[in-house]
């Protein structure tokens, strides 16, 4: 019991951060999970795994329920969805379905090196020309397909990079953390298709698994997140820019730092 109740803080804490910064909170729910799963020693080898497709699964959840509060305020460019969420659907169903021959040291450290960079390029990155533009659709797909890729690493929705990526191309910070929302949910479904099929093939994983999708955290996550998530959307739009930035690179250093240590 004290388990699901621990889940159900996680989720709590991470449906509110995922409304507030526009991300699906697998890759904030990532070094929680994994130092949970590791507690209960559910499968010492493929805990990292776990807690990738646990999380990825939970993204698809909690971003529906923010991306409904922050299309409410007016702030998803359903536009900028299209062009970008067929690239990184294709990437991060490539990368997922690929993780069960992926070491965890690796996948744990390609995690952390990964959110650092996008990290450092959140906060210090400079104010984009206000007629700066998305690129042409080749270069576009192409940017979103090797998002995806990242995206199905680290259990994320995206919104780490694409929110960068819109902010060079001129979009404003409020409406790029509801369009990253929005484009997290179909990217979260590929992705959990992705680890489920790549955990299927593994026979150590514990009981009420789906592939690498650990069935008893996904609920209780869920249960709490998509309660906090609406909240988180309703104060971002609260917020001054330069706070939602230091808060989202904050969080980002914390969680990178934290599954490097693990990774060691």
């Amino acid at each position: 019991m004290i388990w699901i109740a621990t889940y159900l803080a996680a989720g709590a804490g991470v449906g509110f951060l995922a409304g507030l910064l526009g991300i699906g909170g697998g890759m904030t729910l990532v070094p929680i999970l994994a130092t949970l799963f590791g507690a209960q020693a559910l499968a010492p080898d493929y805990n990292v795994h776990l807690a990738l497709g646990t999380g990825m699964a939970s993204v698809l959840f909690t971003s529906s329920a923010s991306v409904r509060e922050h299309h409410r305020h007016a702030a998803v460019d359903w536009r900028i969805v299209g062009r970008i969420a067929p690239g990184m659907l294709l990437g991060a169903l490539s990368s997922t379905m690929a993780a069960g021959w992926i070491s965890q040291r690796t996948l744990a450290l390609a995690f952390a090196v990964i959110v650092f960079a996008g990290a450092t390029q959140i906060l210090v990155g400079r104010k984009p020309k206000a007629a700066r533009e998305m690129p042409g659709a080749a270069a576009t797909f192409a940017v979103a397909y090797g998002i995806g890729v990242i995206c199905g690493l680290v259990s994320a929705g995206g919104a780490f990079l694409t929110i960068p990526f819109m902010l060079f191309c001129g979009v404003t910070m409020h409406r790029a953390i509801g369009t990253a929302a929005a484009i997290g949910v179909p990217v979260a479904f590929v992705g959990t298709i992705g680890y489920v099929t790549g955990g299927w093939r593994i026979d150590d994983l514990p009981p009420m698994t789906l592939g690498f999708v650990y069935l008893p955290a996904l609920v209780s996550l869920v249960a709490a997140s998509v309660l906090t998530a609406p909240w988180g959307a309703r104060k971002a739009h609260a917020l001054p820019v330069a706070t939602l930035r230091r808060v989202f690179a904050g969080l980002l250093y914390l969680l990178a730092t934290k599954m490097a240590v693990s990774a060691w």
